[in-house]
């Protein structure tokens, strides 16, 4: 159980629940039902997502080896190596799904996967930093799409990249909010992103579509702005680093209705239903493993 948990917590999987609405919300986007080339695209995010996570523990060790000394590596629970075989594994398996779901969505998860790393490895601590990981974000969404479209269908696919700008600005305004999770220091941060969350909400309620649909893109959208708002204006109060770091948990958990909202704005009310669906299990395993 002891090595169970610490690989958890390596992984992060609570944080894993938002992962498979990128993929579900890129489809919905095609006007296409989920199909197996869905399926492999859901895989190969969960494979670079995790993979991510392992790197970046890896990356970062000696630098949590001072702030987080409890992380699984610099504790002693997982051994540097361990993290960095786990992490070219995952990515090599992530790949392996995107190439069997066609040469366009191997094409999107080798970008995403390159970014993944360049993040980890030099990004992380530059000006590039935020931006790559909204990159990555949008990018996985974009996998959804392209795989789930097919190598021969390209307007489908660009019909994505909407939704794919909304994921990535939510993604960006959080990971901003990130930088300063350990000091915190500065309600300028969450007070961008509590603005970012707004415009995004607004985005996701606009557009026409039946009576039903659109309180169904409302309900959703509100969801994903409550749940990143509170966190985020306390931590504009008091920009603790507990607050800080309660605001990016609650950015990170708010992807769920996000997602789920893109998906509902495309018309894709099962997927949406099914994406927000996820969210419950989320905050349970929140409670026990830490999402940041």
């Amino acid at each position: 159980m002891t090595a169970a948990r610490a690989w958890a917590e390596l992984l992060r999987l609570p944080a894993l629940f938002t992962v498979p609405g990128d993929a579900l919300a890129g489809a919905a986007t095609t006007g296409l039902a989920p199909n197996r080339r869905t399926l492999l695209a859901l895989t190969s995010s969960l494979c670079l997502y995790e993979a991510g996570m392992a790197l970046n523990d890896w990356a970062d060790r000696a630098e949590d080896a001072v702030e987080r000394p409890g992380r699984p590596l610099p504790s002693g629970r997982i051994t540097p190596p361990a993290a960095l075989a786990a992490a070219t594994a995952l990515t090599a398996a992530g790949l392996t799904a995107a190439a069997r779901a066609g040469r366009p969505a191997l094409a999107v998860a080798g970008a995403l996967a390159g970014t993944v790393w360049a993040y980890d490895l030099g990004l992380k601590h530059t000006p590039a930093g935020p931006a790559a990981m909204a990159a990555a974000r949008g990018l996985d969404l974009l996998l959804g799409a392209t795989a789930t479209a097919g190598p021969d269908d390209r307007r489908r696919t660009r019909a994505a990249l909407p939704s794919a700008t909304a994921l990535a600005t939510h993604t960006l305004a959080v990971t901003v909010v990130s930088r300063r999770e350990t000091q915190g220091g500065s309600s300028t941060a969450p007070l961008a992103a509590l603005a970012a969350a707004g415009v995004v909400g607004r985005l996701l309620v606009g557009g026409g579509g039946l009576s039903t649909d659109r309180a169904l893109r409302t309900s959703l959208a509100l969801a994903y702005v409550g749940t990143a708002a509170k966190p985020l204006f306390h931590a504009a109060l008091n920009p603790s680093p507990p607050l800080t770091q309660r605001a990016v948990g609650g950015g990170i958990r708010a992807m769920i209705p996000l997602q789920a909202a893109l998906a509902a704005r495309a018309g894709a009310v099962g997927t949406a239903l099914f994406t927000a669906a996820l969210a419950p299990a989320a905050r349970r395993f929140a409670r026990k493993v830490s999402v940041t």
